[in-house]
């Protein structure tokens, strides 16, 4: 199973984490399922930013991001190439290394 290590987030994940996950697995429901709360305003639908997320190691083991994606990318907080939104993107068979950006564009959290 491929690992995901989070980055430390202030307040998200301060002490980072290193979790498993299964390979075609969303990384933001691998991350919910170990306790990582990643917002996610729409529900996982593909239709907000605030799952943003840059991938540090293991960019180009993940499948290549859709039209839609990319263009809610573009408004993504702290955008980098290594973007990506994590209710879409799938765990491929390597190792990841995450960082979850300081902020988003929603002002308030959905707390889910």
């Amino acid at each position: 199973m491929p690992k995901l290590t989070f980055l430390p987030h202030e307040t998200i994940c301060p002490d980072g984490k290193v979790i498993e996950a299964d390979e075609n697995e969303t990384i933001l429901n691998a991350a919910l399922g170990q306790k990582i709360s990643i917002e996610h305003a729409c529900e996982k639908s593909c239709a907000c930013t605030t799952c943003h997320i840059i991938l540090r190691k293991g960019f180009d083991s993940l499948d290549e991001a859709s039209e839609n994606e990319e263009d809610y990318l573009d408004k993504a907080w702290g955008l980098e190439p290594d973007s990506r939104l994590s209710c879409q993107a799938r765990v491929g068979a390597e190792d990841l290394v995450i960082e979850i950006p300081r902020y988003t564009i929603n002002m308030v959290s959905e707390d889910h």
